[in-house]
This record gives structure tokens, sequence and C-alpha cells, in this order.
């Protein structure tokens, strides 16, 4: 008899996300364009009465877990094939399988995750048994089906698009794990509606994310007397993207580093060529203070004179070409320049501004007047419907929306007075101005 291992004394508890799988669609968590009352896809589920079709959406919107939820729900048979792991053999056994149940009578439905996975070859292995409807396929995939599925294939098949869960959803999730018996429901976890929504926003519409930091902050939470409280350090421990970016034994090349970059932005030349010689004649490398001109030139010079990127590049070439002590003449070139162009932060309050909306906001889908639409498909789905060429127009100008609805207004460069930067903003004002006459 062979004798049981430490590891095999007991089986490993499933990962949260994986406790929490919907089993109904009551539980199911978004896609109400899909399943709510009275939609499509549901009173063809509810009905069962499935017809062939592909899931196509980003990860952790439940592609896979409405497939399971068919399958309790259908009197077919239901058989679960995966992409990764299933080849042509696979295929014709299951297929040979499903013929042989339609001759008697009954309903195969073949569920193919990562449906995009599958070459060619593969794809067109299904196609004669799904026109004789030996089987009803499902597809599930990240992949723009009009362009990782056969069209053969494809146009037998309804597509579904699933869409990136809302802030909201995850949060109404989450709250859900923590009161499930399968989830947390039977620990006490003190666990701040604030915070709940800080891992919401950032799994960025992705469920099995949002249950996995969710688990992660829990088990990392503070524990006493039975109880878990959860903090916003731990939080932010869990869901921080930051890295350490310097050791602290070079504290004094980052402070002279830091004083050229001041001295320039406060236009003194002078200070400038010091901390710049100071730099190189300790052996620096002309490379690394050549990017970081190249950097300033964008961040503090930026448009009021778009020339100072051009002096900061060739700078840089000039070091890589020559290297020290000849480049030194050209970095002083272009520190004596930088310090003494018009100065704007403008660029670089667009962009921290704009990446504000981009970490803490949901990533919104493309408007769809501004996708491209190369295929049938696509263009059913409306991309590129209502789009506006600016070439088109008198003024080279429209007053189509480019950004998504919930940013539509929104306004992240804005140019100052200095240097060339007053013509980019009389140029600003006349196409705002326009905008509103063609409203």
């Amino acid at each position: 008899m062979r004798q049981q291992s430490l590891f095999e004394s007991r089986e490993p508890e499933a990962p949260l996300a994986s406790r929490l799988r919907p089993e109904t669609l009551e539980e199911f968590a978004g896609q109400r364009h899909l399943l709510g009352e009275g939609k499509v896809l549901r009173q063809l589920i509810e009905s069962d009465r499935v017809s062939s079709m592909i899931f196509w959406g980003p990860p952790g919107v439940g592609k896979t877990t409405l497939a399971r939820i068919i399958a309790h729900r259908t009197q077919a048979e239901f058989i679960d094939f995966s992409a990764v792991t299933s080849g042509i053999k696979e295929i014709k056994e299951v297929m040979a399988r499903a013929e042989t149940g339609r001759r008697m009578g009954d309903r195969t439905i073949l569920f193919v995750d990562e449906i995009h996975r599958f070459n060619k070859a593969q794809q067109d292995a299904f196609l004669p048994f799904v026109e004789r409807g030996s089987i009803v396929l499902i597809g599930a995939t990240t992949e723009n089906p009009s362009f990782e599925v056969n069209s053969a294939l494809l146009s037998r098949c309804k597509v579904f698009v699933l869409q990136a869960l809302s802030e909201e959803d995850l949060f109404s999730l989450l709250r859900r794990a923590l009161s499930d018996p399968r989830g947390f429901g039977g620990q006490e976890v003190d666990f701040p509606d604030e915070l709940l929504r800080m891992v919401a926003a950032f799994a960025n519409g992705d469920a099995r994310v949002a249950l996995s930091t969710l688990e992660m902050v829990v088990l990392n939470g503070e524990r006493r007397d039975g109880k878990v409280t959860v903090t916003s350090g731990t939080v932010e421990q869990c869901i921080s993207k930051k890295s350490l970016l310097y050791d602290k034994n070079g504290e004094e090349h980052y402070n002279i580093i830091s004083a050229l970059h001041k001295s320039m932005r406060n236009s003194d030349p002078d200070a400038a060529v010091y901390w710049l010689s100071r730099m190189l004649e300790a052996g620096e490398d002309p490379l690394y203070v050549a990017r970081r001109l190249i950097r300033f030139a964008s961040e503090d010079v930026g448009m009021a004179d778009s020339r100072a990127l051009e002096i900061a590049v060739a700078a840089y070439q000039a070091s890589h070409f020559i290297g020290m002590p000849e480049c030194s003449v050209n970095l002083t070139h272009a520190v004596v320049y930088l310090s003494l162009a018009p100065k704007s932060n403008a660029l670089y309050l667009a962009y921290e501004s704009a990446k504000k909306d981009a970490q803490k906001m949901l990533a919104e889908p493309v408007p769809l007047q501004i996708r491209n639409a190369p295929t049938r498909l696509m263009k059913e789905l409306h991309y590129g419907e209502g789009y506006q060429y600016a070439h088109d127009s008198e003024d080279k100008l429209t007053n189509m929306q480019c950004l998504p609805d919930s940013l539509a207004g929104r306004s992240y460069y804005r140019p100052t007075a200095q240097g060339s930067e007053a013509r980019v903003r009389e140029r600003m004002a006349q196409i705002a101005a326009w905008r509103r006459e063609n409203t």
C-alpha cells in the first residue's frame, strides 16, 4: 500500500475566482446588453434553443462562465473542449460521437475555449458537422473573430460581443464575494467600501483580476480575535504598479542630475553648465545625460520651441558618435540652448492629466465612429459608422467626437503664451470657435 505524503493530506482550496464562478444567469455580473430581461441571448439560454455562436470579449468578462451556465441548463450533451490542449485527432473523435448522437436524435453542444488558437485546418474540421447540425458550436475568443475564425465557420455562427465589466459591476461582485459562503462569507472581514472600489477600479473590467486581488488583500489583512481588517496600506501594496527606480547609495548622483534639470528650468545657463561639468568630470556616461536632456526638451520647453527636441536628439547622436571628452561641448550646446529657450510644461501637464484618467477610470472601448471596419462583421457591428473625413471639408475640420462618452469635452493640452506656443494657442482657439459655430 502506497504511503500518503504530507502534501496529500488535504485538497488545496480552489482560488476565489473559481469558487465564486456563477452557476445561474442571476449570479452573472455584467453583460446586461446580452443577458438582461428579454434580451436575445438570455432567451436562447432559458429556452434551451442555443445555436452556434462565438463569444468575443476581453479576459475575465465571463465567456467560459456563460458556456458553463448553458451546460447546466441544456438537455443536450455538453462537451468542453480546449484549443490549447486538443488537436485534429481529438476533434475527429468528438465529431464521431456527435454524429452518432445526431442519428439517434440527440443534440451535442461543443464549447471551444480560445478558439482563435486553432489553425485553419483544425477549424475546417468543425465545418461539415456544424452544417449538418451534428453539433452546436460555441467558441470563446479574446481576438477579433473577423481575423481569427475562418469566414465559412464564422458565417454559421452568431457573434456576441462581451464588454469589460463596469466598475459598479465589479464593486457588486466584490461585495458578494465578501458575503457569499463560497467566498469570505464564513469570515468576519472589515473591508470599507472605498477600498473595495479601489480594487474594482484596479481590475479594469476583469472579474478574475478583481477577485484574485480581493483574495490577496484579505489574506494579507490584519488578523485579530478572528476578525480580518483591511487597511488602505494593504490594498495599496497589493495593487501597486510602482517600483523603486534608484538605489539609496546613488543619492548624490541623482541630486546632481536634479540640479542640472532645475537650473535649466530656471533659465540659468551658468549653473546648468556647472552641474553638467560636475557629472561629466566625475565619469558619468554622457549618453545618460543626453537622454535626460531629451526628456527635458519636451517636458520643460515643449512646443514653446519645438527645435529644442531636435537639438537634444542631435546632442545624443553626437555624443554617441564621438564620446568623451569631445562630446562635452555638444552637451554644453544643448544645455545652454535648453536653458535659454522659452519654457512651457503644457505637454507634461497634458500627459499627466490624461494618465490619471487612463489609470483611474475604466478603460472604455474606442468610439465606433473612429474604428476601422475592414470586414463585414465589423461593419454589421457599426464599426466606422458616422466617421467624418476631415479632408472632405473646406476647413479640414469636423465636429466628430473622438473621446469616449465619459470623457467628452475633456481638455488635456493647454498651451501657454510662451514662444512658438502662442501661435499654437491661437490655432487651438480658432478650432474651438469653428466647432462651436458648427455644432
